[in-house]
């Protein structure tokens, strides 16, 4: 992989069609708990070490079959999130460091996985542009069923929907830490705006993404 690489036609699409309805009926999806570039747009973000990958997938099992295709050897922990975007949602230039906010010395990921799983169709906008050193070096237009991987370095956004629809994606950020910074990454835990209340009713120290 140079930049960016695609997989069309990854999965079944009985399997996405499941994917897609479990995301959407889930009660942690809300308005995002990500940072002010994503405007608009809802989602949920589970964290996670690869040890706990076994607690991920029983809790989320309609993840399983996308982490047993997308997630990387040599990466342990991990920033999951579904992303919804409809029309005027975008995406402002970023380069993804989620992370950081359990361990301030984390460099952006090794890489990011995205996989498409619901495109509208004749979909206007909702474009992801990757960027190198303010340098273009793609433009890629979503299309349903494919698995793309980017380099983690790389100032990425998506343009803005201008089509009545649903643009739905799941994203991973995989990271390769060292042990010592691993100590402070939570080895599973949910960041969702619908679960705020609740968890500061139990007590909960993790602070939601503002």
């Amino acid at each position: 992989m140079n930049y960016y690489s695609q997989q069309p036609n990854v999965f079944p699409i009985n399997y996405l069609n499941e994917l897609r309805g479990e995301i959407l009926a889930s009660s942690y999806l809300a308005i995002n708990n990500l940072n002010r570039d994503f405007i608009s747009t809802k989602g949920f973000s589970v964290v996670f070490q690869r040890s706990e990958l076994m607690r991920v997938e029983r809790q989320f099992p309609f993840f399983k079959p996308y982490l047993d295709q997308a997630l990387q050897p040599t990466c342990n922990a991990f920033y999951l999130n579904p992303l919804l975007l409809q029309e005027g949602s975008r995406v402002d230039p970023h380069i993804d460091r989620s992370l950081r906010s359990y361990c301030k010395t984390v460099e952006p990921p090794m890489v990011v996985s995205v996989l498409y799983v619901q495109v509208i169709p004749n979909l206007q906008g909702g474009e992801l542009v990757l960027r190198c050193h303010k340098r273009q070096v793609g433009q890629i237009k979503p299309v349903v069923n494919t698995l793309l991987h980017f380099r983690g370095d790389l100032t990425h956004s998506v343009n803005a929907v201008k089509t009545t629809g649903t643009r739905l994606s799941l994203v991973c950020e995989q990271y390769s830490l060292s042990e010592i910074e691993l100590q402070d990454i939570p080895p599973f835990t949910i960041e969702s705006r619908a679960t705020k209340v609740k968890q500061k009713r139990v007590g909960c120290s993790r602070k939601l993404l503002i």
